[in-house]
């Protein structure tokens, strides 16, 4: 069940992670409309439940890798766009930022050799962290059936599948739950990690 858990874990985050990045970049440099237009999207997104939006995508579409891949997507990117475009209003204001405008660097240059180098610490701490958040979300939808088919082993269906033989071989479900708590938890103790050695306020204070 490992390998089908990560893969999909992992498949999500790159996808999430690379579309919520120019997002969130193309959000905060350019404003006007598009900002606005995004920033609802996100509210609205964020105002409804995770669990509700993917029963009503299985009821409507059907369940399967690409749905619940395209749904843990869904969730990265979304909330990973109002991370980056407060990033980028702060890199905007600074003065390398304004040299590269006024040596007539083009917008699209200057988000790709300015501001994106900026952006890449905390993407690498919201990867680390967001990559646990979508092998729980994984693992819970496996377990209501909406998420990995049941004919792939995964972390989500081996506990759904055990939870029947509790009495006599609590292990099958025990194990399974097991091993998504430590994944989880050394992906959290990673981001914190990351975080500690990419923030320079982190390290003047130790």
């Amino acid at each position: 069940g490992t390998r089908v858990s990560i893969t999909v874990a992992f498949s999500a985050a790159v996808i999430g992670m690379t579309l919520g990045l120019w997002a969130g970049i193309a959000s905060g440099w350019f404003g006007g409309w598009f900002d606005e237009v995004m920033t609802r999207f996100v509210d609205v997104w964020n105002g409804l439940p995770f669990l509700l939006v993917a029963l009503v995508v299985a009821i409507t579409i059907g369940t399967g890798l690409p749905v619940l891949i395209g749904l843990l997507v869904m969730a990265t990117w979304v909330g990973l766009v109002r991370n980056i475009r407060a990033e980028v209003l702060t890199l905007k204001t600074r003065d390398y930022v304004a040299s590269a405008r006024v040596a007539g660097g083009g917008d699209f240059r200057i988000m790709y050799r300015h501001i994106l180098p900026g952006v890449i610490n905390l993407l690498m701490v919201l990867a680390s962290l967001r990559i646990g958040g979508l092998i729980l979300a994984e693992a819970s939808l496996s377990y209501l059936g909406i998420g990995v088919p049941s004919r792939y082993p995964s972390w989500g269906n081996m506990i759904s599948d055990g939870r029947e033989f509790l009495d006599t071989a609590w292990w099958v479900s025990i194990f399974p739950g097991l091993c998504i708590f430590l994944v989880v938890m050394s992906f959290n103790f990673v981001g914190d990690w990351v975080r500690d050695r990419t923030d320079p306020r982190l390290r003047q204070i130790r």
